[in-house]
């Protein structure tokens, strides 16, 4: 008897503890999902706010990065042509024109004390063309928007050069022209058309002609935004532009709720604005939240499913003794886009490629990781007098024949096209070994194109040697030969630019 009545309190414990246990189970369910949904919503401003400038931030810290290194390499040029002993116009133009090649400045120029603005190709008076002129002296950087022939927006980096004198006359100014398109391809993303950005000048002018978003495209952000904002909030963020103070503001425009953020850009009087529409981030996290409830009510379900099966075996005098196991779902994975490397016109890879070669080669070379490697620098003869004179597509078809020529010879190496007419290869293990049975038969072809006026490449090579410290040092001595090797093309006969 006393063992009859251990099992039915052992059964009833079970039973009641089960229904218990299965209650409080259904009402931590119930009140967590109502928390997470509500904790869910509280978060998806900040999180939306928070994205959006992060994403302004990092393309702001891009552009003044741009900025310096534009800079740091107009200090190195006005040294590079202090160092030289220039008593011409002709050899300015020369020096100019190396600079360019060495340190990627493609529109370096110097300006006088007469305002006089010296190029590799032209003098011409800058007083009128250039506002960091019309203050009469330079006593520190300038950061300017000029617009040149009537279309192209640049960004113009101006530094006074203060103990500059060339052939007896003072120079007082160095500056680099970088066009706005080229910042918007460094800084261009693809987000399926629901993310944007744009650089905005502070009265809201855009830059960059970028669309951002299809409410405001590209019109002046406070025109379009006053019409769906309160006055307070277009005057207070008017403010902010004004005093380069970041921010952010969400409003409703054809029944499409969109946040934008935007950051200052250091040493510029330029903001970078970060727009996303449809309220996508808000769409993601929630998204995200569902699935989490729903994979905890499954879980919550198939316990539920158990715990009834198991008590009703128990109700049956515990007859059967069952295990049930739980299988875990496993998610696939996202795959991630590879950013384009390639150049457009002759799908080689491109300068931006060729920067992360070297940023990762400059890596292996400082652990001491690499002993094989050459790089060849390729240039075209010749290009700007058929673009003059033939016409820019017979220009662009006399890249692509060059670029075939380097491919179909340097087939164990990596090439890159990094300028208009300019080419580097990177030679690596087999490449390496083979790099001057390479040469010589590539320049054998060149010689023989001289003749038959065909493609003609000027081509310069180097090794890394034990002194070197980056991948530079070996671009240099390439590109020094490169300029010898066109040299001696030109006596036999070679297109050159004059």
């Amino acid at each position: 008897m006393k063992k009859q009545i251990t099992k039915k309190t052992l059964i009833l414990t079970a039973i009641i503890g089960g229904i218990v246990l299965m209650g409080m189970i259904i009402v931590n369910a119930v009140i967590s999902s109502r928390q997470t949904t509500m904790a869910t919503n509280e978060a998806v401003y900040e999180v939306s706010s928070f994205y959006l400038e992060a994403m302004a931030d990092r393309r702001s810290k891009t552009i003044t990065n741009l900025i310096n290194s534009n800079f740091d390499h107009m200090e190195k040029a006005v040294a590079y042509v202090g160092d030289h002993g220039i008593d011409s116009e002709d050899e300015l133009r020369d020096t100019i024109g190396s600079i360019k090649y060495l340190l990627s400045l493609d529109r370096f120029a110097l300006v006088d004390d007469d305002n006089i603005v010296h190029t590799q190709y032209t003098t011409y008076t800058g007083g009128s063309r250039h506002p960091f002129l019309s203050d009469g002296n330079m006593d520190q950087r300038s950061v300017s928007t000029v617009l040149l022939y009537g279309s192209t927006k640049q960004l113009c980096l101006a530094a006074p050069t203060p103990n500059l004198r060339i052939g007896g006359k003072q120079y007082k100014a160095s500056f680099v022209q970088i066009d706005i398109k080229e910042i918007v391809d460094l800084l261009a993303f693809d987000d399926d058309g629901r993310t944007y950005f744009g650089i905005y000048s502070i009265n809201g002018e855009n830059l960059t002609g970028t669309e951002l978003g299809p409410y405001i495209s590209t019109h002046n952000l406070f025109h379009v935004i006053g019409n769906v904002v309160p006055e307070d909030t277009l005057n207070e963020n008017k403010d902010h532009f004004l005093n380069a103070v970041k921010g952010s503001i969400t409003f409703t425009a054809n029944g499409a709720e969109s946040t934008l953020s935007y950051v200052p850009i250091d040493g510029t009087e330029w903001m970078m604005v970060v727009l996303i529409r449809d309220s996508v981030i808000q769409e993601r996290i929630r998204d995200i939240s569902e699935e989490s409830l729903l994979h905890s009510k499954r879980q919550i379900t198939s316990i539920l499913i158990v715990s009834a099966i198991f008590f009703l075996v128990l109700f049956l005098m515990m007859r059967v003794i069952f295990n049930k196991d739980l299988e875990e779902e496993k998610e696939n994975s996202k795959n991630f886009r590879n950013m384009a490397n390639t150049d457009s016109m002759t799908g080689v890879r491109n300068k931006h490629a060729y920067s992360e070669m070297e940023h990762h080669l400059n890596h292996r070379i400082r652990e001491n990781e690499l002993d094989k490697l050459a790089v060849v620098v390729c240039d075209i003869n010749g290009l700007k007098l058929v673009n003059d004179t033939q016409g820019h597509a017979a220009g662009d078809k006399l890249i692509k024949d060059a670029s075939s020529l380097i491919c179909e010879h340097f087939t164990h190496g990596a090439v890159y096209r990094i300028g208009g007419d300019e080419f580097v290869v990177i030679l690596q293990e087999k490449g390496y070994d083979t790099m001057d049975e390479v040469i010589t038969q590539i320049n054998r072809v060149i010689e023989e194109n001289i003749v038959k006026k065909e493609v003609v490449v000027s081509i310069g090579y180097s090794t890394l040697t034990p002194e070197d410290q980056q991948v530079h040092d070996v671009f240099e001595r390439a590109d020094e030969m490169m300029y010898k090797r066109k040299k001696e093309l030109k006596q036999m006969g070679a297109p050159t630019r004059s």
